[in-house]
């Protein structure tokens, strides 16, 4: 697999419709975003709620992969900060 995914600040991101994960399958915990509001500003549809889950990628039960969660309302690049704060800490733990 040679595919090139966007990062941000150093980890990869990968979108499907208003789902979005971040980080590194391979890592002990990925970050996952889900917007759940939008508004339309100047023409364009901007992001005003998201969900924001980190998860345990080693645990088989998707139910019990949550470790943390959080509902915003909020912007993408602030989901996205507050997704790199909750990865760094956990990776760094």
């Amino acid at each position: 697999m040679n595919e090139k995914f966007h990062t941000y600040k150093g980890y990869p991101l990968v979108r499907s419709g208003n789902q979005i994960y971040y980080g590194y399958m391979s890592d002990p915990y990925v970050i996952w975003i889900q917007i759940i509001g939008t508004k339309e500003e100047d023409g364009q549809k901007m992001t005003s709620k998201v969900r924001v889950v980190q998860m345990d990628t080693n645990e088989p039960d998707p139910m019990k992969a949550f470790v943390k969660n959080a509902e915003r309302e909020c912007g993408l690049y602030e989901a996205l900060d507050i997704a790199n704060v909750w990865l760094e800490k956990a990776l760094n733990n």
